[in-house]
């Protein structure tokens, strides 16, 4: 699982950029640097300080780059082990040879989040910390990228250590009541199990209710503009992005495939679809768009269902509001600006609990309405905006489903004064599943499979 090998790779993304980053580390760091950097002035790297000079071939003498270099030593590194960077010129040609070079003089290529991978087994970060850090270099808004930070300060960490003290308070508490009957102890009472055990699943069932807030806040949430030909989705999408992104005509069945875009409103991530308008058609081509818009409709957390204000409802548009119902849909009634002859009543009258948003897109109209809508789907008013703590993670949300399982498990025996043996087996199990979420009890096939989703050089 720990390989002893000075490990390299390239820390930055391959491109073109001014500085790219060789980062290396283990016992051999500053002696594969001294190798390949020569200083401009000293002979000698001052710890924790950049200095100017070359990457040159030691063999053939061959300078590759002109560049800063630094040696960081254990044990206040990222991976508390010695660390070296050499700061090259972002070409991917400059950071090639500078890695073939340390490679050359005895590193082994890093595997995928190797470097976080042994900050995680040399105790600087736990599991979940450093599950943090792939969030952190992924987030595409400011609600995951905070999120992301909080969890790389430990904050679940902390939380989930919490409950865990809790249950081994009760794992020795009952402990102690099996091995010594006969002693002059206080005696564990079924009551006090039942009480103790339900304040740790209501610890355990906060963070839960935070889940399916921290996944959209993490993934994304996918919302779907759908409607007839010509109703105004491709205007909403360029009016959401704020960018001509979607081709926009008189002409209906201009959209032939979705368009998927990315974008962040007020800093949660959101992926639009913008879909093929549907209606009855003899096009084949525009039939497979259809389909295709069918088929997105289907996977939405939210369904921006688009109808014309400005004429009654067409049968397209009765036969999407049928679709739409039990699922989560905000109806826009749009070009509201001309004659409105669609009213909240009638889409009310389909779809009851559905909100409605009058709008003229092409004159900005309702734009704010719709975001301020996605915002408080999104917290669904179970989790402040402010809240502090989200669990983004899907491995954390099933680790913590597994240990309420247990737990309640545990409280009904608890109630029905079960044997205290049978009641251990199902506290202890809990306290298990919350053990692999920090790394403490996980097993090395769950720690690789983590580590495998990172990407080179972190």
């Amino acid at each position: 699982m720990f390989r002893e090998e000075t490990i390299a790779a390239v820390a930055t993304a391959y491109g073109e950029g001014g500085i790219g980053i060789v980062r290396i580390s283990g016992c051999e760091a500053r002696s594969i640097l001294s190798k390949v950097f020569i200083p401009a002035k000293s002979r000698h790297l001052q710890n924790r300080k950049l200095t100017y000079g070359t990457v040159k071939d030691p063999d053939s003498g061959e300078m590759i780059d002109e560049a800063m270099a630094v040696f960081f030593p254990s044990p206040n590194t990222y991976t508390r082990e010695d660390v070296a960077e050499i700061n090259c010129h972002g070409s991917v040609v400059a950071l090639r040879k500078t890695l073939d070079l340390v490679l050359r003089q005895g590193a082994a290529l890093a595997e995928p989040g190797e470097f976080t991978k042994r900050a995680f087994l040399n105790g600087r970060i736990d599991l979940a910390q450093a599950e943090a850090v792939i969030d952190l270099v992924k987030a595409k808004a400011a609600r995951s990228f905070d999120s992301a930070v909080l969890q790389l300060e430990g904050k679940l960490s902390q939380k989930v250590r919490e409950i865990r003290e809790r249950l081994l308070s009760l794992l020795v508490h009952i402990a102690v009541n099996l091995d010594y009957p006969d002693e002059d102890i206080e005696e564990v009472t079924f009551a006090q199990l039942t009480e103790g055990i339900s304040q740790i699943s209501d610890m355990i069932e906060n963070l839960l209710i935070t889940a399916d807030t921290g996944r959209i806040v993490k993934e994304g949430l996918k919302v779907v503009i759908a409607g007839s030909p010509n109703v105004g989705k491709s205007s909403l999408l360029n009016a959401l992005l704020k960018e001509s992104r979607a081709i926009v005509t008189e002409i209906p069945g201009t959209t032939r495939d979705i368009i998927e875009e990315g974008v962040s409103i007020r800093g949660i991530p959101v992926r639009i679809f913008d879909t093929a308008g549907i209606r009855s058609t003899e096009d084949a081509i525009e039939r497979i768009g259809i389909e295709k818009s069918r088929e997105a409709f289907s996977r939405a957390d939210l369904i921006l269902l688009m109808v014309d204000g400005s004429e009654g409802l067409s049968c397209e548009d009765l036969s999407l509001l049928a679709d739409a119902g039990g699922r989560q849909a905000l109806v826009l009634i749009n070009k509201t600006d001309i004659d409105k002859k669609i009213y909240e009543k009638q889409i009310h009258e389909i779809l009851p609990n559905c909100d409605t948003i009058d709008t003229s897109v092409i004159d900005d109209v309702g734009i704010n309405e719709i975001e301020e809508k996605i915002v408080a789907m999104v917290y669904g008013g179970k989790v402040s905006q402010s809240e502090s703590l989200l669990v983004t993670n899907a491995r954390h949300k099933d680790l913590l489903l597994r240990a309420s399982s247990a737990l309640g498990d545990a409280r009904r025996m608890a109630e029905a004064k079960a044997a205290l043996d049978f009641i251990e087996v199902d506290v202890r199990a809990g306290f298990e599943f919350l053990g692999e979420i920090v790394g403490e009890t996980a097993s090395d096939d769950i720690i690789n499979e983590v580590f495998s989703n990172f990407c080179l050089g972190k």
